[in-house]
C-alpha cells in the first residue's frame, strides 16, 4: 500500500468518527497536506504532514503508516506524529482548565437533604457570595 484517500486515512486514524464527518471537512477547506488544500480522494504517503483545523484548533500531524481500515485508538496512535506546535497545544490546555464533569451522587442515595445540602455548600465554599 503505497497511497490512501485522505479521508479514509483521516477516518481510520479516528481523527474523526466518521468517513463522513472527514470528507465534509476537507471538503469546506480544514483539511491541507502540506501547503495545498486537499480534496476527499486526494493521496496521503508516509512523510507528508497534513494540517487539520479541528473545533477551533489547529492541528498537525505527520504521517508514519498508512491504513485504510478504522484500528483501535492504540493502533492508530501509531500512525502518525503529533507534530502541533506548542503554542497551539497549550491553547488547548488553558481551554480545558476548570472544565470538569458533572458531579454525581451514588446511585439510590436520591436527592440530598437540607442538611446534606448545607454541609455540601460548606464543603464547597461559598463562591457567589454577595457583598450589599
Amino acid at each position: 500500500m503505497e497511497k490512501v484517500r485522505i479521508d479514509k486515512w483521516l477516518w481510520s486514524v479516528r481523527i474523526y468518527k466518521s468517513r463522513t464527518l472527514a470528507a465534509d471537512e476537507i471538503k469546506s477547506g480544514k483539511v491541507r497536506i502540506g501547503e495545498h488544500a486537499a480534496k476527499p480522494a486526494d493521496n496521503v504517503v508516509e512523510g507528508q504532514v497534513v494540517h487539520v483545523k479541528k473545533e477551533g484548533f489547529n492541528l498537525e500531524f505527520l504521517v508514519k503508516k498508512l491504513i485504510d481500515k478504522r484500528v483501535g485508538a492504540a493502533i492508530a496512535v501509531e500512525c502518525y506524529d503529533n507534530i502541533t506546535p506548542e503554542s497551539e497545544m497549550n491553547k488547548y490546555k488553558e481551554w480545558y482548565v476548570g472544565k470538569q464533569g458533572v458531579e454525581m451522587r451514588e446511585r439510590g442515595t436520591g436527592r440530598p437533604t437540607k442538611r446534606e445540602r448545607r454541609e455540601i455548600d460548606t464543603f464547597k465554599g461559598d463562591r457567589f457570595e454577595f457583598e450589599w
